[in-house]
C-alpha cells in the first residue's frame, strides 16, 4: 500500500493554487455577467445608432483579443500573479472609466473603459492555464474544469449584485460599475496566496535543447489547430447569443430583472457542468466531449428558433429563453473547456507562452466579430425584436458546421499522423 501511494502524483500545491482560483473566478468574475446584462442596454441608451448597441461588449472583446498576445509572454517571464493583478487594476480602472462615461452620457468614454475591461477578461482567461502549471497530468482536466466551476459563484452573485444596485442612482446602470470597482479592488488580494512559478526569462537547459516552435509549425499541429476552433466557436456562439439576450428579452416587453434571471441561469449552466466535465473527459475522452459540447450549442439555437414559431404574438415565452441559455451554457462548457484541455495536451511547458496567447487572440478575435454581428443582427435584421432574435440564432449555423467538420477531420487522421 505503501509503494503505491508514493507512485501517485502529489497534487498538494496543485489543489491550494485552484482553490485561490476558484475564489478568484467567483469573486472577480462576478463582474462579466454584471456587464453583460447592462452593456448592450447602457450602448442602446447612449448611442447614436441602435446597431452600435452591443460596441461596448465588442470593445470587451477586442480589448482581451489584443491583451492575450502580450500577457501570455509577459506572465511567462514575470509569473501568472503578476499578470492577474494587471487585469483587476485594469478591471478596475475600466470600470471607473465606462461610470463616467454614463454619467457624462458619453458613448465613447464608455467605449474606452470597455477597452480596458477586456484586459481583466483576457487576465481572466489565464485563470484555467493557471491551474495546470502546478499539476500532474491526470489532475490537469479535473484543476481546468474545477477553476471554471468558481462561475457558478459569479453567476448567482453578479446578476444579484445587478438587481441591488440597478435602481439605486439616478444615471441607469451606474451603480452595476461602481460596484464592479470594489470587485476588482478587494478580489486582487487573493492572488497573494497563490503558489505558482515567479516565471522566468531564460528557459532551463533542458528546455533549451528543444526550443520552442514557432507559429507555423504550432499552427500545423492537428491537434492545436481544432482545440482553437472549438475553443473559438464556442466561444464565439456562447458571447453571439448571450449578448443579445437582454436586448431581446425586454425588447419582447419583459422586465429587466428577467433578463438578468436569464443570464443568471446561462452563467449556471455554463460552469455547473465543471465539477464533473474533466472526470468526463478523462473517462470518455477529450474529443468526445468537445463533440458533445457542439451537438449542444445546435440544440440551443434550435430551442431558440422553437420559441418563436411558437410564440403567442410578439412574445416568445420566457421558458424558451431559459432553455435556449441553460443549452448554451451547458454546450459551452463542454466545448470550451474539452478544446483548453485538448491544447495544453499539444504544446510543451515552455510553448505556452507562444500557444495560449496565440490561441485567446484568435479566440477573442471571433468572439469580437461575434459580438459585433449581434447587435447588428439583432437590432437591424428586422422590423421587431423576434425577427432580430431569429437572424441572430441562425447565425449560429455555419459556426456549428465549421466545428462539427472539424472534430470529424480530427477523428478521421490516422493516430500516427498526429504525432
Amino acid at each position: 500500500m505503501t509503494e503505491t501511494t508514493a507512485l501517485l502524483p502529489d497534487d498538494r500545491r496543485a489543489k491550494r493554487n485552484v482553490a485561490v482560483l476558484v475564489l478568484a473566478q467567483a469573486i472577480l468574475g462576478a463582474q462579466m455577467p454584471m456587464i453583460f446584462v447592462v452593456g448592450g442596454l447602457a450602448g442602446k441608451q447612449l448611442a447614436s445608432n441602435v446597431c452600435w448597441a452591443t460596441l461596448p461588449i465588442s470593445l470587451i472583446i477586442f480589448g482581451s483579443m489584443t491583451t492575450a498576445p502580450w500577457l501570455s509572454p509577459l506572465m511567462q517571464s514575470r509569473g501568472r500573479r503578476f499578470g492577474f493583478y494587471i487585469g483587476a487594476l485594469a478591471g478596475a480602472f475600466g470600470a471607473a472609466v465606462a461610470a463616467y462615461g454614463l454619467y457624462a452620457s458619453s458613448f465613447p468614454i464608455l467605449l474606452i473603459g470597455s477597452y480596458f475591461t477586456g484586459i481583466y477578461m483576457s487576465a481572466q482567461g489565464f485563470y484555467r492555464f493557471a491551474a495546470t502549471d502546478t499539476a500532474s497530468d491526470s489532475y490537469k482536466p479535473k484543476a481546468i474544469s474545477y477553476v471554471m466551476a468558481g462561475g457558478l459563484l459569479s453567476a448567482i452573485l453578479g446578476p444579484q449584485l445587478n438587481k441591488i444596485v440597478e435602481g439605486s442612482f439616478v444615471v441607469p446602470f451606474l451603480g452595476t460599475y461602481l460596484v464592479i470597482i470594489m470587485l476588482n479592488l478587494v478580489g486582487m488580494f487573493l492572488f497573494t496566496a497563490l503558489d505558482l512559478p515567479k516565471g522566468t526569462r531564460r528557459e532551463p537547459a533542458p528546455l533549451a535543447a528543444t526550443p520552442p516552435r514557432r507559429r507555423r509549425a504550432l499552427l500545423s499541429d492537428p491537434n492545436i489547430i481544432v482545440a482553437m476552433i472549438v475553443a473559438l466557436v464556442a466561444y464565439s456562439l456562447m458571447n453571439l447569443i448571450m449578448t443579445s439576450t437582454p436586448l431581446a428579452v425586454v425588447g419582447c416587453g419583459y422586465a429587466l430583472s428577467s433578463a438578468n434571471d436569464i443570464v443568471s441561469a446561462h452563467v449556471l449552466a455554463m460552469f455547473a457542468p465543471s465539477f464533473f466535465t474533466g472526470h468526463l473527459i478523462v473517462r470518455f475522452g477529450v474529443k468526445t466531449i468537445m463533440g458533445v459540447g457542439v451537438a449542444i450549442l445546435a440544440a440551443a439555437g434550435a430551442a431558440a428558433l422553437l420559441g418563436v414559431n411558437f410564440a403567442d404574438a410578439d412574445q416568445p415565452s420566457l421558458i424558451s429563453f431559459y432553455a435556449a441559455l441553460i443549452l448554451l451554457g451547458l454546450g459551452w462548457n463542454f466545448g470550451f473547456i474539452g478544446a483548453t484541455t485538448l491544447l495544453t495536451e499539444s504544446h510543451a511547458p515552455h510553448e505556452r507562452g507562444v500557444v495560449q496567447g496565440l490561441n485567446d487572440m484568435v479566440v477573442f478575435g471571433s468572439v469580437t466579430l461575434a459580438s459585433l454581428a449581434s447587435g447588428g443582427l439583432m437590432n437591424c435584421s428586422g422590423g421587431s425584436p423576434m425577427e432580430g432574435w431569429t437572424a441572430v440564432n441562425l447565425a449560429m449555423a455555419p459556426f456549428i458546421a465549421l466545428a462539427g467538420g472539424a472534430l470529424i477531420w480530427l477523428a478521421l487522421r490516422p493516430r500516427g499522423r498526429d504525432a
